[in-house]
């Protein structure tokens, strides 16, 4: 007998597939529904009752996989609580079915990236990422009342995200009364509780305000006419998000005066702040990435190393680590972590018990930077401008495999994603919440347990070293 459930959000989805999977329904047996206001024609008028339900002859209770004792595993649950949130009509029914698969025959079926519900989920989940982020880098406020400032936003999601990106922005603008609009459903924060509410129109947003002008000023300020790609910025800024966009009426004007721009730019040796966004491809996956990296002259340090070295490694992993810029023997191979301190970070992972097929490795800054003493080639750190420059190659690689857990490598990696004020000798080992990932830890870099010449303090930094990489995995 077919069943029908009508759920709108992954707790109902939650109840609702505990309640089956105690009752033993399969997933053939369910039809799952969004629209509780639309029942199926085939509706079942013994919906919930347990009396249509498979019965174990011996005990003559209801045969389910699952008791009030089952346990599922967490990272289900985590993947499950982004999946509820993509538009697609069929992700409730694909929940179940992988769940029922992982209780009744595969525990660890997650792991295996080729099953087709793994594999559809998993995508479902990158979509879901990438429409947070969206969110994040497109959400404009505008101030509407004075007592107290309150401020108001609307946003077109491609998905039901408004809850996954509004602790986002509660943390971000914890000092403010704001409001978040989008056609599904509305976020509110007091300075000191995050509220939903339904969807609304744009139509029902005030418009025009002193915010938006200052606004409109400061994206006039860093427009650069020298990197103008109507392309690129359609696909950054997508137009379906103009509209909400204050700086985007003035985007027709800026192009026209950009070849003028352009010409005053190259008189005055303007325009340094170019950053790897140039070279982004319209579509964006790993190999894609790597492909355009090669292209990349954001920053003067292509022009000396031999190659740009992208990062590589299981691109479904659930653990991304970063390091801070590739070595010698990086630089001359073209791979990450390939030479002396890549051969620790072997040993490292190994002794935590982790595979390094399994995971995948990059660095911040993704050409060598060094200075040349005889025959040899000295790192350098890089600076703020050249980790700037490159930064969003190491962002699209984070939004393209959404990682359960990063571990940065030393300082550089943990203050590009933790913030310059970030010390590695105080939150070592520590886990912190960025906006790419929910567990980030950071840790010593292979290269400064090398190059620590105290023999005791090399061995506790090493011994550290596992230990964080342990703890990480542990919660990957």
């Amino acid at each position: 007998m077919i069943q029908t459930n009508c759920v709108e959000s992954f707790p109902q989805w939650r109840t609702e597939a505990r309640r089956l999977l105690r009752l033993g329904v399969r997933p053939a047996d369910v039809r799952w529904q969004a629209d509780p206001d639309q029942p199926s024609l085939f509706e079942d008028s013994s919906k919930g009752s347990e009396a249509s339900q498979p019965i174990d002859e011996s005990t003559g209770k209801p045969n389910g996989v699952a008791s009030s004792e089952t346990t599922v595993p967490r990272s289900f649950l985590d993947l499950a609580e982004k999946v509820a949130c993509h538009r697609d009509a069929g992700r409730w029914e694909l929940l179940y079915r992988t769940l029922w698969r992982i209780l009744s025959e595969q525990r660890e079926l997650l792991k295996i990236t080729t099953d087709d519900d793994v594999y559809q989920l998993t995508q479902m989940q990158k979509a879901v990422t990438r429409d947070v982020h969206k969110m994040k880098a497109f959400v404009r406020f505008r101030k509407v009342a004075d007592d107290p400032e309150t401020f108001v936003a609307w946003h077109r999601p491609d998905h039901r995200i408004v809850r996954l990106a509004a602790p986002f922005f509660a943390r971000r603008f914890k000092g403010m009364h704001w409001s978040i609009f989008t056609p599904d459903e509305s976020a509110s924060w007091d300075q000191s509780e995050l509220q939903f509410g339904r969807g609304v129109p744009a139509s029902q947003v005030d418009s025009e305000d002193s915010l938006e002008e200052l606004w409109k000023t400061y994206y006039a300020s860093i427009f650069n006419p020298a990197r103008v790609k109507v392309a690129t910025m359609k696909r950054e800024m997508p137009v379906r998000h103009w509209a909400t966009l204050p700086e985007a009426e003035l985007i027709p004007e800026l192009l026209e005066q950009a070849p003028t721009r352009v010409e005053k730019m190259i008189e005055t040796h303007e325009g340094f702040g170019q950053t790897a966004m140039h070279f982004m491809p319209s579509e964006i996956d790993l190999p894609k990435l790597a492909l355009a990296a090669r292209q990349c002259s954001a920053c003067d340090l292509c022009h000396a190393a031999t190659q740009v070295v992208f990062g590589e490694g299981n691109p479904d992993s659930r653990i991304v680590l970063i390091g801070e810029q590739p070595g010698d023997q990086e630089d001359l191979q073209g791979k990450p972590f390939v030479g002396p301190a890549g051969q620790l970070l072997n040993e490292c992972l190994s002794q935590a018990g982790i595979d390094r097929d399994d995971v995948y490795v990059t660095n911040t800054v993704k050409h060598f930077k060094f200075t040349e003493r005889g025959k040899r080639r000295l790192h350098q750190k890089p600076n703020s401008r050249e980790i700037y420059a490159c930064r969003p190659w190491l962002e699209a690689e984070l939004a393209v495999i959404a990682p359960k857990t990063i571990v940065c490598l030393g300082a550089t990696p943990s203050q590009a994603l933790l913030g310059r004020d970030f010390r590695i000798t105080k939150s070592r080992g520590m886990r912190m919440q960025t906006e790419w990932c929910d567990r980030t830890f950071a840790t010593w870099h292979p290269a400064a347990v090398l190059r620590m010449p105290d023999e005791s303090r090399r061995f506790q930094m090493q011994e550290q070293l596992v230990g964080d990489l342990r703890i990480a995995a542990s919660q990957a």
